[in-house]
C-alpha cells in the first residue's frame, strides 16, 4: 500500500497545481516526503514577544504583540504609494510601513484588533520602524510560528509571488507533521539508533522543523546529517566490498622487456613517492581483483610517468592499456610525453581524438583488433562503439572529475574481462571529499615533486603596478622565456566588471607588438583546429605570449613557459590557482605566477590570494577552498552518477559526522558484506530507494 507521504504535492492543503508546479521546478520538490526533507537554512527565536520600548536602532528581527491604532495611506503615483500603520503595545507605539500588496493588506488588516508582528527593524529620520512585516491576528498565534524558534526556508521570487512566503512554508510543513507524522517511517536499524544515541526520525523531522528548544535542535540536525552520510558511505563502501570479494580481475605477474628497456633510460630517477605509488598498483593487479584506484598528485608530480610504467607491465603482460584524457590539448600532451620514454622500446603507442582523420581511424582500428597497439591514448572518442580493443587489460582515466561514471562504464565494458581501472587527477582534493567522492576506490598519492622542480614565486599585483608588469615580460622574453596570460572570461559581461579575454589580447598585442613579439590566443569558443595551431605556435617556443581562458588549466607542459600571469584572479578559487600556477615552473629557470586583482577585495578574497602567496602545497590549499567556499566547486564538476545529493550535511563542517559515519559503515560491511542479515534488511531497502530516486549514484559494483 503506497505511503501518503509519496502524494503529489499539489494535493497538500494550500500548495494546488500552480504552487505545485512551482515547488517542482525551483526546487525539486513533487512529493509530501520531499517538502518535509525541504529544511530551514537558519533559525530566529520567536518564543520571546518583545516590548515596543525595548526596540533600538541595534535590534535586528523583533516580535510584538499590540493593536493595531492607526492606518494612513500617502503617495499616489504608482510606485509611490506607501501605507503606514501603527502598532501600540502597553509600553510605546512603532510604525509598520508597506510598499507592496497594500490593498490586501488594508484590507485584511482590522483597527483596534490585536495582532503579532516581526520583521526586522530599520531606522529612518531617527525614528525606528518594521518595513513589510510578518502580521498574523493574535487569535492565529499557534500558526504564526510566534512562541518558537522559528525556520527560515530557502525562496523565491517565483514562489513568493505566487503566495508561497516563509510563513506559507511553515505551514504546509505543520500540516504534513500535525496530519501525516504516523507515516514517518524509520530509516535507520533499531541497533544503529541505539549504538550512535540518534534521534527516532520522527521526533528529528518534528523538531529540524519546530524545535522544542536549541538542544534539540542540534540533536536532530545531528541525526539527519549522520543518515545522509552514513547511506553515501554506505553505498560507496557496499560497491568496494563486493568489488573486493570477487576474484575477477586479469592476473598481471610479470614485469619484463618493455618495463625493464623503458625504465633503464630514464634521464632522471623516479622519487620515493612514484616507487611507492608503482609498488602498490603492482600488488593490486597481481592479486586476482580487479584494480579501482584513484591516483592524486600535485601539478608535476609525476603522474604521467607512473600510468606509462604501469601500462608497460600491462604490455609485458600481453594485453593493451588505454589513456583517457578530457580535453584535446591533454591527450596529445599525454602522446608526446609518453611517445618520448618509449623511444627504443619496440612499444606501439597511438593516438585518437575527435580530429583524428577517417583513414586514419579506419588503420587504427585494425591495429588495435589485432593487438598491435598495444597503448591508445585519446579522448571521450575512445568510448565510441566502433572502438574494439583485441584485449583491453588496464583504463586509465585523468582528471576522471570530468567524465561521468556511465562514460567510464562504457569504457572498461570494452573488454570481455574487468580491466583494471586507474583514475588519475591533479586536483588535490580534501580528504572528506575524496571520501565522498571516490569512496569505493582505493587511493594513492604522490607527495613528491621530482628533483629540480623550483617553488613557484607567487605575487598580488593590482593595475597600478600594470607597467612593471608589461616591463617584466619583455625582460623575460628577452632572456628568452614565454608567457602565460589568463582571463576568467571570453566575451564583456554587463554583470560582472572583469577584464576579459578579449579586451586583454587587444592590449597585449598593442604593448607587444608584431614582428618583434608573437602573441597566440587559446579559449574554449575556438575550432578545435585554430586552438590546436596556436597551441602548437606556444609549445614550439614560436610565440613568446599565449592569453588564453583556464582552458590550459590542465594539459599544457611547455618548459620554458617561466611566467604565469591571472587576471582577475580573485575571481578563481584556490585550487584552480594552483592548478594554473603548475603551468610554470617546469623547466630549472626561476618562474613567477602574478595574481592580477582589482583594488578592493572582500576579505575572503584577500585571504585567498595571501595563502596563494605563501602556500604551494596543493592540498592545504584545496582544504582551505573547502573551508572558504564550501563543496559547491568541486561537486559541481563532477557529473551524472557521482552526484552528491545532500540536504543538510555539510563537507566542509561535518567532517567529524563523516569520518563516524564512514567507520560505522565499515563495520556493517564486515559483518554482513552484502546486507542479507535480517536487522540490516533496512539498510539495503533505503539504499535501493535512494539510488532509485537518484540520491545515490547508480551501482556500478558488477561493472567496476
Amino acid at each position: 500500500m503506497p505511503n501518503i507521504l509519496d502524494s503529489d504535492i499539489k494535493f497538500l492543503p494550500g500548495i494546488g497545481p500552480r504552487r505545485g508546479e512551482l515547488l517542482r521546478k525551483e526546487f525539486g520538490i513533487s512529493t509530501f516526503r520531499q517538502m518535509l526533507y525541504f529544511f530551514p537554512f537558519r533559525y530566529i527565536d520567536r518564543s520571546r514577544i518583545h516590548t515596543v520600548s525595548e526596540i533600538t536602532p541595534a535590534t535586528s528581527y523583533i516580535q510584538l504583540r499590540g493593536r493595531i491604532t492607526g492606518m494612513k495611506m500617502a503617495g499616489t503615483a504608482p510606485g509611490s504609494r506607501r501605507l503606514t500603520m501603527t502598532l501600540q503595545d502597553p509600553t510605546g507605539r512603532i510604525e509598520l510601513v508597506f510598499f507592496k500588496g497594500i490593498k490586501w493588506i488594508s484590507e485584511k488588516i482590522k483597527p483596534e484588533t490585536e495582532y503579532i508582528v516581526f520583521g526586522r527593524v530599520s531606522e529612518f529620520n531617527g525614528t525606528c520602524n518594521l518595513v513589510h512585516p510578518e502580521i498574523v491576528p493574535a487569535s492565529e498565534e499557534s500558526t504564526a510560528g510566534a512562541g518558537s524558534i522559528s525556520g527560515v526556508y530557502p525562496g523565491s521570487e517565483k514562489l513568493k509571488n505566487s503566495g508561497l512566503n516563509n510563513r506559507a512554508v511553515i505551514k504546509a510543513e505543520s500540516i504534513i507533521l500535525e496530519k501525516y507524522a504516523d507515516s514517518i517511517e524509520e530509516t535507520l536499524p533499531e541497533y544503529l539508533i541505539r549504538r550512535k544515541g540518534l534521534l527516532p526520525l520522527k521526533k528529528a523531522l518534528k523538531n529540524i522543523h519546530f524545535p522544542e528548544n536549541d538542544m534539540v535542535l542540534s540533536l536532530a540536525r545531528n541525526r539527519l546529517k549522520y543518515e545522509e552520510l552514513f547511506y553515501l558511505q554506505l553505498g560507496l563502501l557496499k560497491q568496494r566490498s563486493v568489488r573486493m570479494r570477487k576474484d575477477n580481475g586479469i592476473v598481471m605477474h610479470k614485469v619484463g622487456e618493455a618495463f625493464n628497456r623503458c625504465y633503464s633510460s630514464l634521464p632522471f630517477p623516479l622519487t620515493g613517492a612514484q616507487k611507492r605509488v608503482i609498488r602498490e598498483i603492482r600488488e593490486d593487479m597481481r592479486s586476482g581483483r580487479q584494480m579501482n584506484r584513484l591516483l592524486q598528485g600535485d601539478v608535476g608530480s609525476g603522474k604521467t610517468l607512473v600510468a606509462l610504467l604501469v601500462a608497460l607491465i600491462v604490455t609485458d603482460n600481453g594485453y593493451q592499456s588505454c589513456i583517457m584524457a578530457p580535453t584535446e590539448v591533454l591527450a596529445r600532451q599525454h602522446y608526446n610525453t609518453v611517445s618520448r620514454f618509449l623511444a627504443g622500446t619496440g612499444v606501439k603507442c597511438a593516438l585518437l581524438t575527435g580530429t583524428t582523420r577517417k583513414k586514419e581511424r579506419e588503420r587504427l582500428h585494425e591495429e588495435l583488433d589485432s593487438g598491435t597497439v598495444n597503448i591508445l591514448i585519446g579522448t571521450h572518442a575512445l568510448i565510441e562503439e566502433s572502438v574494439a580493443f583485441r584485449n583491453l587489460a588496464l583504463a586509465i582515466v585523468d582528471e576522471q572529475h570530468r567524465f561521468g561514471v556511465e562514460q567510464r562504464s562504457r569504457l572498461w565494458s570494452k573488454s570481455e574481462v574487468l580491466p583494471h581501472i586507474l583514475v588519475m587527477t591533479a586536483t588535490p582534493i580534501p580528504r572528506t571529499l575524496a571520501m565522498t567522492l571516490y569512496g569505493d576506490l582505493d587511493v594513492s598519492v604522490l607527495d613528491e615533486l621530482p628533483p629540480g622542480r623550483k617553488p613557484v614565486e607567487t605575487i598580488h599585483a593590482t593595475e597600478r603596478q600594470r607597467r612593471q608588469i608589461f616591463s617584466f615580460m619583455k625582460e623575460q622574453i628577452r632572456e628568452g622565456r614565454q608567457i602565460f596570460v589568463v582571463y576568467p572570461l571570453i566575451k564583456e559581461s554587463e554583470k560582472m566588471d572583469y577584464k576579459n579575454l578579449e579586451e586583454g589580447y587587444r592590449t597585449i598585442t598593442e604593448e607587444f607588438k608584431a614582428p618583434e613579439y608573437v602573441t597566440a590566443v587559446v579559449h574554449g569558443k575556438q575550432k578545435p583546429e585554430d586552438k590546436a595551431h596556436d597551441m602548437e605556435l606556444f609549445a614550439e617556443g614560436r610565440a613568446n605570449i599565449l592569453v588564453a581562458t583556464s582552458v590550459i588549466e590542465v594539459g599544457v607542459d611547455v618548459p620554458n613557459a617561466s611566467v604565469m600571469i591571472i587576471e582577475s584572479a580573485e575571481r578563481f578559487g584556490l585550487s584552480q590557482l594552483h592548478q594554473l600556477r603548475g603551468r610554470v615552473g617546469r623547466g630549472n629557470k626561476k618562474s613567477y605566477c602574478i595574481l592580477m586583482t582589482g583594488y578592493r577585495l572582500s576579505k575572503e578574497s584577500r585571504e585567498r590570494i595571501e595563502l596563494m602567496c605563501t602556500t604551494q602545497d596543493g592540498f592545504e590549499l584545496a582544504e582551505a577552498d573547502l573551508r572558504m567556499r564550501g563543496p559547491g566547486d568541486l561537486e559541481g564538476t563532477v557529473q551524472s552518477g557521482l552526484a552528491i545529493d545532500l540536504h543538510i550535511a555539510n563537507l566542509s563542517k561535518d567532517s567529524r559526522i563523516l569520518e563516524d559515519a564512514r567507520q560505522t559503515a565499515l563495520e556493517v560491511l564486515e559483518q554482513d558484506p552484502l546486507l542479507e542479515k535480517p536487522g540490516n534488511r533496512l539498510l539495503q531497502q533505503q539504499l535501493q530507494a535512494l539510488r532509485r530516486d537518484g540520491k545515490l549514484a547508480a551501482d556500478y559494483s558488477r561493472i567496476s
